[in-house]
């Protein structure tokens, strides 16, 4: 089977989504099919990389890492170009995993069949999110969509200028309606957890009879002993990932036990590092992005890694990631968090916002031995690599692909 990849963002760059993209890219190569991803070009990288049946076509697509989701839609001048339509021509399905939709019609045109992955829920809401900004909860409007405040609130919270805020309420409000019906168009969508599809489908019911889930394939992490007696947050200041819960519950244990609790924090700039480690009556270690050697070093020093979102994550690799190391997770229940945890002795699930039931698991995982910690730890790997045998995730996934293919 031939695979055309269309993915603005590809690992190293961008986060879980991309992660997983280029895990498939790679699985499905392996198992022996032809895989071309084309991608955006960085400074530094070559135009070109070939390994076996996987091809991947870097273009200067645009420029920045955090280009909005609407910048691949204007590169139609790409997708008409001779290049991309001699590959689309000799290619059986088109997979989109982010946000490439404007290749879909073009695609259609030339009678192949797409498939989309969602890593989000940008099919019923323009942020991606389900999440009322306005109302500070998880979106209740019928086929979700965003008001200009909620979208508003949204971009003053990311620190976005009063231009770049105009220009959301504008595209969000009006094309941004119609990213699930443009999403319609594809023959597959693919979603990553059962919580994820409910929302999706709830949402926009007529994707129904299009979306399976596939859940995302195992990253590549060894197991890491526990030798300290600390906590991992790697979610930086974002209000969604569930920073102020964190900051909430360490003040209460401050309060109430005297007790200090040591969290390692990443994903910090230079500007909210200094508001990090001064937020909270306790010690804060926050760092920006860490290369891998230095993240294994505070995996080490962590026995538990903190997942305190409060909007619905679709399937977060933290959570993954955290169990495959072999850490204990304390994690809101909410998304499609509690699929990754079922089975898993060392984890423990509380009520989203609610900094008191994360307080008390904190204070409970640090009331266990060091022996204990790494037995739940390594108990949570084993479960983790059971459960999401990648062999068995890769066949999933290019078995949906050749079903659609060949209907």
């Amino acid at each position: 089977m031939n695979i055309l990849f269309l993915s603005e963002l590809l690992y190293p760059h961008g986060g879980g989504a991309e992660l997983a993209t280029y895990l498939y890219a790679r699985l499905a190569s392996e198992s022996g099919h032809n895989v071309t991803v084309v991608t955006n070009r960085f400074a530094g990288e070559s135009q070109t990389y070939s390994q076996g049946s996987l091809s991947i076509r870097r273009l200067p697509l645009f420029a920045g890492n955090n280009s909005m989701k609407y910048s691949i839609l204007r590169r139609l001048d790409v997708l008409l170009s001779s290049q991309i339509r001699a590959t689309l021509k000799n290619v059986d399905v088109v997979y989109i995993p982010r946000f490439w939709y404007s290749a879909i019609p073009l695609a259609k045109s030339l009678g192949k069949k797409i498939v989309v992955h969602l890593h989000d829920y940008i099919s019923s809401c323009p942020l991606t999110t389900v999440y009322d900004e306005a109302s500070d909860k998880i979106c209740k409007r019928e086929g979700y969509g965003c008001t200009p405040k909620c979208i508003y609130i949204f971009e003053k919270t990311n620190n976005r200028t009063p231009i770049q805020t105009l220009g959301s309420i504008i595209l969000n409000s009006s094309l941004g309606r119609c990213m699930g019906r443009v999403i319609g168009l594809s023959d597959a969508i693919i979603c990553v957890s059962e919580a994820h599809r409910g929302l999706i489908v709830k949402g926009a019911p007529h994707l129904e009879k299009k979306t399976k889930v596939v859940y995302n394939p195992l990253p590549q992490a060894s197991y890491s002993y526990t030798a300290g007696d600390d906590f991992g947050y790697f979610g930086g200041p974002s209000r969604l990932k569930g920073f102020s819960v964190l900051c909430r519950a360490i003040k209460n244990i401050n309060n109430d036990c005297h007790k200090i609790i040591n969290v390692h924090a990443t994903k910090f700039d230079a500007s909210t590092r200094f508001l990090a480690e001064s937020s909270c009556v306790s010690r804060i270690h926050a760092y920006g992005k860490l290369g891998n050697e230095e993240f294994e070093g505070v995996h080490r020093k962590v026995r538990a890694v903190v997942v305190p979102s409060v909007w619905p994550e679709p399937s977060p690799y933290v959570v993954t990631e955290a169990l495959i190391r072999g850490k204990l997770v304390i994690a809101s229940n909410i998304g499609g968090i509690p699929e990754l945890l079922t089975g898993c002795q060392g984890s423990f699930l509380f009520q989203p916002r609610n900094d008191h039931e994360l307080a008390e698991d904190m204070l409970n995982v640090a009331a266990l031995s060091k022996e204990k910690v790494n037995d739940l730890g390594t108990k949570n790997r084993e479960s983790t690599l059971k459960r999401f045998n990648n062999e068995k995730i890769s066949s999933e996934f290019t078995r949906l692909l050749s079903a659609v293919s060949h209907n």
